[in-house]
């Protein structure tokens, strides 16, 4: 296998330019590292579950399709808050701080932040 060394012009600041296939490779991978902290409703049990994942769909669907001990009893759940945070770490230490809230400052929280 041979690699092919291409030169490119370098702009006013003497950095090459900006290349718009890694660009968007880069932002694609970024999106895909993405972690999602969410807060869940159920009528049913009249409560919030709060949660963490990468794929924020998904994971509402496995908590829907009852593949989730805790949540099955209380089908169906609807997100009513999430955002998303670029590292787990990040995830996890807000999911922590969010489930140590009580119910009423959890509901702050949610009308706060909406």
């Amino acid at each position: 296998m041979a690699f092919v060394s291409m030169q490119t012009e370098s702009s006013a600041s003497g950095l090459p330019p900006k290349n718009k296939a890694s660009s968007e490779t880069m932002e694609l991978f970024l999106f895909l590292r993405m972690h999602y902290v969410y807060i869940l409703f159920s009528e049913k049990k009249q409560g919030y579950y709060v949660g963490q994942t990468q794929n924020l769909k998904a994971r509402l669907g496995r908590h829907n399709s009852g593949s989730e001990a805790y949540t099955k009893p209380y089908v169906p759940w609807k997100i009513v808050w999430h955002i998303h945070k670029d590292t787990r770490s990040e995830a996890l230490i807000l999911e922590a701080k969010l489930k140590n809230l009580n119910r009423e400052r959890l509901l702050a929280f949610i009308e706060k932040y909406k």
